[in-house]
């Protein structure tokens, strides 16, 4: 069986476990079923399923456990529920990007520049491990190179893009470095202490995007969207402190507990007419004073 027929195998199972809990021989059906269709051999015995379980958590991180009381295998989502689901949809894009070279006409992917996962693995080493790194980062308003000196403490994705949370060795800042403009990382061996009161999940709790809240205060926030933006809002909230306060057929209201940064005004931006603030009184003002300025740019 070539190395081809045993990959594609163990999609083929993890697909099929994805919809729902199976025994071995719904999947054995299963496999048989795609073989004829797909013209490969994907049939095992019992001994090479197992292999292929083994196979597939080394490769994807992806645990497939036995029900014996039902007898049949299922994902086990419970340990890292939301690690997961990205491992999935990481496995739908490869399984995507693997067959853009025959369906060249039929998938369209989004043109945009390398995002510096080529650092991921590297860096997660260097938090894992405490180890300061060294690289060189270009910032969108300067055009020079700068080299930094870091100690690493998390990794951030926001809007398909990453991040590493560092502490600037220079100035002592915690500041967020996106991946795309990080160069030539060196992971050094000398090793830091995290700080004990360090949670990167807190440290970003009242936060919308990267951007940190310099001091200031997190801000009760109620916003109002028209009742068809208001879908889109409840299917994809803005934010995890998000509550509805009123939804029927005239708006969708809902409060929002966040600093208020350039991030969070931008956001707000993007909605147009389909948003209005209703506190507090000094993001009102922020907005309005943008939109004159955008207006002054059209007299």
């Amino acid at each position: 069986m070539s190395k081809r027929e045993s990959i594609a195998r163990c999609n083929l199972i993890i697909k099929k476990l994805r919809k729902h809990p199976a025994s071995f021989t719904d999947i054995s059906d299963y496999l048989a079923l795609e073989s004829e269709l797909q013209e490969y051999n994907f049939n095992v015995s019992k001994r090479t399923f197992q292999r292929d379980l083994e196979d597939i958590r080394s490769l994807y991180n992806i645990d497939i456990q036995f029900d014996f009381s039902r007898k049949v295998y299922f994902i086990d989502f419970d340990e890292q529920p939301d690690v997961n689901k990205r491992i999935l949809e990481a496995f739908d894009t490869f399984n995507a990007l693997n067959l853009s070279d025959r369906l060249s006409n039929n998938i369209h992917f989004e043109k945009r520049r390398p995002q510096g996962t080529e650092n991921l693995y590297g860096l997660l080493h260097a938090i894992k491990n405490q180890l300061q790194i060294r690289f060189a980062y270009q910032k969108f308003w300067e055009d020079e190179l700068t080299k930094r000196n870091a100690e690493p403490y998390a990794l951030k994705e926001f809007r398909n893009r990453w991040y590493v949370l560092a502490k600037d060795i220079k100035d002592q800042q915690i500041k967020s470095f996106a991946l795309d403009r990080l160069y030539d990382l060196i992971i050094t061996k000398l090793r830091f202490q995290l700080p004990i009161d360090f949670n990167v999940n807190q440290h970003y709790k009242y936060s919308f995007g990267i951007i940190s809240p310099n001091g200031n205060k997190p801000e009760e926030i109620e916003l109002s969207f028209d009742p068809f933006q208001g879908k889109y809002i409840k299917t994809l909230p803005l934010h995890e402190s998000q509550q509805i306060l009123i939804d029927n057929e005239d708006e969708l209201r809902i409060r929002l507990t966040l600093y208020i940064t350039h991030d969070f005004l931008m956001e707000l931006l993007s909605y147009g007419e389909n948003l209005r603030v209703i506190k507090p009184q000094r993001l009102i003002d922020d907005l309005k004073s943008i939109f004159n300025n955008v207006l002054r740019l059209y007299n």
